[in-house]
Protein backbone atom coordinates (compact mmCIF):
# COMPACT_ATOMS: atom_id res chain seq x y z
CA UNK A 1 0.00 0.00 0.00
CA UNK A 2 1.23 3.30 -0.99
CA UNK A 3 1.15 6.03 1.65
CA UNK A 4 0.31 9.85 0.46
CA UNK A 5 3.90 10.71 0.74
CA UNK A 6 5.20 8.51 -1.36
CA UNK A 7 2.83 9.27 -3.91
CA UNK A 8 3.24 13.24 -3.66
CA UNK A 9 7.21 12.18 -3.82
CA UNK A 10 6.60 10.39 -7.33
CA UNK A 11 4.99 13.26 -8.70
CA UNK A 12 7.42 15.91 -7.87
CA UNK A 13 10.21 13.59 -9.29
CA UNK A 14 8.26 13.39 -12.24
CA UNK A 15 7.75 17.01 -12.73
CA UNK A 16 11.86 17.48 -11.74
CA UNK A 17 12.48 15.03 -14.77
CA UNK A 18 10.46 16.52 -17.49
CA UNK A 19 10.70 20.39 -16.03
CA UNK A 20 11.94 22.65 -19.10
CA UNK A 21 15.54 24.09 -18.54
CA UNK A 22 15.96 27.29 -16.79
CA UNK A 23 18.20 29.83 -18.55
CA UNK A 24 20.81 29.19 -16.33
CA UNK A 25 20.96 25.55 -17.14
CA UNK A 26 21.28 26.48 -20.54
CA UNK A 27 24.34 29.12 -20.07
CA UNK A 28 26.20 26.62 -17.81
CA UNK A 29 26.09 24.22 -20.70
CA UNK A 30 26.50 27.16 -23.06
CA UNK A 31 30.07 27.71 -21.38
CA UNK A 32 30.95 24.18 -20.71
CA UNK A 33 30.19 23.17 -24.46
CA UNK A 34 32.43 25.80 -25.92
CA UNK A 35 34.93 22.40 -26.69
CA UNK A 36 32.01 20.65 -28.74
CA UNK A 37 31.78 23.15 -30.98
CA UNK A 38 34.64 22.12 -33.11
CA UNK A 39 32.59 18.72 -34.70
CA UNK A 40 29.04 19.71 -33.80
CA UNK A 41 29.02 23.64 -34.92
CA UNK A 42 28.55 26.08 -31.91
CA UNK A 43 24.79 26.09 -32.16
CA UNK A 44 24.68 21.91 -32.05
CA UNK A 45 24.34 21.62 -35.90
CA UNK A 46 27.47 20.31 -37.37
CA UNK A 47 28.66 21.92 -40.69
CA UNK A 48 30.36 17.88 -41.19
CA UNK A 49 28.01 14.93 -42.21
CA UNK A 50 30.22 12.36 -40.21
CA UNK A 51 29.30 14.66 -37.00
CA UNK A 52 25.73 14.42 -35.69
CA UNK A 53 23.69 17.61 -35.22
CA UNK A 54 22.52 17.94 -31.47
CA UNK A 55 20.62 21.07 -31.75
CA UNK A 56 17.01 20.37 -30.18
CA UNK A 57 18.26 16.94 -29.34
CA UNK A 58 16.44 15.58 -25.75
CA UNK A 59 18.78 17.02 -22.75
CA UNK A 60 18.06 13.21 -21.73
CA UNK A 61 19.64 11.68 -24.73
CA UNK A 62 22.18 13.85 -25.13
CA UNK A 63 22.92 13.00 -21.01
CA UNK A 64 22.80 9.77 -21.16
CA UNK A 65 25.20 8.93 -24.66
CA UNK A 66 27.86 11.14 -23.01
CA UNK A 67 27.33 8.79 -19.60
CA UNK A 68 27.39 5.60 -21.97
CA UNK A 69 30.97 7.48 -23.59
CA UNK A 70 32.19 7.92 -20.03
CA UNK A 71 31.64 4.82 -18.89
CA UNK A 72 32.22 2.92 -21.84
CA UNK A 73 28.94 1.66 -23.32
CA UNK A 74 29.26 3.35 -26.31
CA UNK A 75 32.89 4.17 -27.73
CA UNK A 76 34.68 6.81 -30.33
CA UNK A 77 37.82 7.39 -30.60
CA UNK A 78 37.10 11.33 -30.08
CA UNK A 79 33.81 11.38 -28.17
CA UNK A 80 35.17 8.49 -25.24
CA UNK A 81 38.09 10.67 -24.15
CA UNK A 82 35.76 14.16 -24.11
CA UNK A 83 33.13 12.37 -22.07
CA UNK A 84 35.56 11.07 -19.25
CA UNK A 85 36.26 14.21 -17.54
CA UNK A 86 32.64 15.29 -17.26
CA UNK A 87 30.70 15.27 -14.52
CA UNK A 88 26.86 14.29 -14.31
CA UNK A 89 25.68 18.47 -13.89
CA UNK A 90 28.78 18.90 -16.93
CA UNK A 91 26.76 16.28 -18.89
CA UNK A 92 22.91 17.64 -17.89
CA UNK A 93 24.40 21.02 -18.74
CA UNK A 94 25.38 20.30 -22.27
CA UNK A 95 22.26 18.49 -22.71
CA UNK A 96 20.18 20.81 -21.96
CA UNK A 97 22.25 23.28 -23.89
CA UNK A 98 21.71 21.63 -26.82
CA UNK A 99 17.95 21.24 -26.47
CA UNK A 100 17.67 24.60 -26.03
CA UNK A 101 19.10 25.04 -29.71
CA UNK A 102 17.13 25.34 -33.19
CA UNK A 103 18.02 22.80 -35.35
CA UNK A 104 18.43 23.86 -39.22
CA UNK A 105 17.75 21.87 -41.98
CA UNK A 106 20.36 19.62 -43.86
CA UNK A 107 22.15 20.65 -46.38
CA UNK A 108 22.12 17.11 -48.42
CA UNK A 109 20.66 17.01 -51.72
CA UNK A 110 18.64 13.70 -50.95
CA UNK A 111 17.02 11.90 -53.74
CA UNK A 112 13.30 11.60 -54.01
CA UNK A 113 13.37 8.34 -54.98
CA UNK A 114 15.38 6.94 -52.08
CA UNK A 115 13.04 9.40 -50.00
CA UNK A 116 9.60 7.31 -50.98
CA UNK A 117 11.55 4.10 -50.65
CA UNK A 118 12.96 5.05 -46.80
CA UNK A 119 9.85 6.14 -46.33
CA UNK A 120 8.27 2.81 -46.38
CA UNK A 121 10.95 0.83 -45.36
CA UNK A 122 10.32 3.29 -41.94
CA UNK A 123 6.35 2.67 -42.01
CA UNK A 124 7.55 -0.91 -42.47
CA UNK A 125 9.66 -1.33 -39.69
CA UNK A 126 7.86 0.84 -36.77
CA UNK A 127 10.41 3.38 -36.78
CA UNK A 128 7.68 5.83 -35.58
CA UNK A 129 6.68 3.77 -32.62
CA UNK A 130 9.91 4.93 -30.97
CA UNK A 131 11.69 8.54 -32.94
CA UNK A 132 7.20 9.17 -32.75
CA UNK A 133 5.62 10.99 -35.37
CA UNK A 134 7.84 13.46 -37.83
CA UNK A 135 10.80 11.60 -36.10
CA UNK A 136 11.13 14.20 -33.48
CA UNK A 137 12.61 11.47 -30.86
CA UNK A 138 11.73 11.08 -27.06
CA UNK A 139 13.38 11.29 -23.60
CA UNK A 140 15.79 8.76 -24.71
CA UNK A 141 14.85 8.05 -28.36
CA UNK A 142 16.87 10.76 -30.40
CA UNK A 143 15.74 13.31 -32.27
CA UNK A 144 16.81 12.09 -35.83
CA UNK A 145 14.66 14.18 -38.67
CA UNK A 146 17.12 16.62 -40.16
CA UNK A 147 20.17 14.27 -39.23
CA UNK A 148 23.22 14.39 -41.39
CA UNK A 149 23.53 12.38 -43.97
CA UNK A 150 26.78 10.28 -43.11
CA UNK A 151 25.95 10.39 -39.65
CA UNK A 152 22.86 8.00 -40.13
CA UNK A 153 23.75 5.48 -42.49
CA UNK A 154 26.91 5.57 -40.02
CA UNK A 155 24.93 4.50 -37.25
CA UNK A 156 22.26 2.44 -38.50
CA UNK A 157 25.84 0.45 -40.06
CA UNK A 158 26.99 0.37 -36.73
CA UNK A 159 23.86 -1.50 -35.31
CA UNK A 160 23.80 -3.53 -37.52
CA UNK A 161 27.20 -4.85 -37.30
CA UNK A 162 26.20 -4.93 -33.53
CA UNK A 163 29.79 -1.96 -33.15
CA UNK A 164 27.22 -0.13 -31.68
CA UNK A 165 25.20 -1.43 -28.71
CA UNK A 166 24.02 0.88 -26.19
CA UNK A 167 20.53 0.45 -27.33
CA UNK A 168 18.77 -1.84 -25.21
CA UNK A 169 19.33 -3.95 -28.03
CA UNK A 170 15.99 -1.85 -30.06
CA UNK A 171 17.83 -0.87 -33.12
CA UNK A 172 20.27 -3.57 -33.35
CA UNK A 173 17.37 -6.04 -33.75
CA UNK A 174 15.84 -3.74 -36.63
CA UNK A 175 19.04 -3.02 -38.20
CA UNK A 176 19.58 -6.85 -38.28
CA UNK A 177 16.39 -6.74 -40.84
CA UNK A 178 17.93 -3.68 -42.91
CA UNK A 179 19.88 -4.18 -46.48
CA UNK A 180 22.36 -1.82 -47.43
CA UNK A 181 19.94 0.15 -49.94
CA UNK A 182 17.30 -0.06 -46.98
CA UNK A 183 20.06 1.42 -45.17
CA UNK A 184 20.64 4.08 -47.94
CA UNK A 185 17.02 4.66 -48.75
CA UNK A 186 16.07 5.40 -44.98
CA UNK A 187 19.12 7.81 -44.38
CA UNK A 188 17.65 9.91 -47.48
CA UNK A 189 14.51 9.70 -45.73
CA UNK A 190 15.47 11.06 -41.97
CA UNK A 191 18.06 13.56 -43.50
CA UNK A 192 14.99 15.08 -45.54
CA UNK A 193 12.60 15.12 -42.83
CA UNK A 194 12.14 19.24 -42.02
Amino acid sequence: MFKSSNILMAIVLAVAVHAPATAQDVEAGRVKSQVCAACHGVDGNSMVGTFPNLAGQSWRYIYIQLKDYKEGRRTHEIMTPMALPLSRQDMIDIGNYFAAQVPKPSSFQADPDKIKLGMAKANETLCAMCHLGAFAGQNEIPKVAGQQYDYVVKQLKDFKARTRTNDAGNMTSVAQTLSDADIENLSHYITSIR
